[in-house]
């Protein structure tokens, strides 16, 4: 079952039906508004990282990224637009 995490956005809206579309399954979302969400733990079943670019602080993205590289995980920057959004995420999975 394939697996994102989503840093930043308050809500998600039509990017959460795109993801499934792409055959992510599960969506697991943190809004960075909080200081306290910087030492945030990356879910152990997480395929890939996405990070809302126009939500969130300069060290949560840049904890994020030291994180993700730790697990060699990959890492997607965009606004939170479902065009920029388009742009970035890998070819459609098959089911």
């Amino acid at each position: 079952m394939a697996s994102v995490l989503i840093i930043g956005g308050d809500r998600l809206g039509r990017i959460v039906d795109l993801l499934q579309g792409n055959g992510f399954q599960e969506i697991n979302h943190i809004t960075g508004r909080k200081a306290s969400q910087v030492k945030v733990k990356i879910p152990v079943n997480t395929n890939m990282i996405l990070v809302l670019t126009d939500f969130v602080n300069h060290n949560l993205s840049t904890s994020i990224k030291v994180k993700a590289k730790e697990q060699n995980l990959p890492i997607m920057f965009c606004k939170r637009s479902i065009s920029e959004l388009v742009k970035v995420l890998p070819p459609k999975r098959l089911a």
